[in-house]
């Protein structure tokens, strides 16, 4: 499956690093492709769900909306 977020709070291009690594981080995360410009992210998974993702994402300091 495949689900877009839209990430408030990034700022650089270490922001966006922080959020794909959060979210490679969740189980069943196949990959996670940020787009700083976009405010974005789209992420391939299988076995999680969208709650999983924001809830990461927020862990890190951002927001997933």
């Amino acid at each position: 499956m495949k689900t877009t977020l839209r990430i408030n709070g990034m700022s650089c291009d270490h922001c966006a690093a922080h959020v794909k690594e959060a979210l490679e981080a969740v189980s069943g995360v196949v990959r996670a492709v940020v787009s700083l410009k976009d405010k974005s992210a789209e992420v391939e998974y299988d076995g999680a769900d969208t709650g999983a993702l924001k809830a990461a994402v927020a862990e890190a300091g951002y927001e997933a909306v």
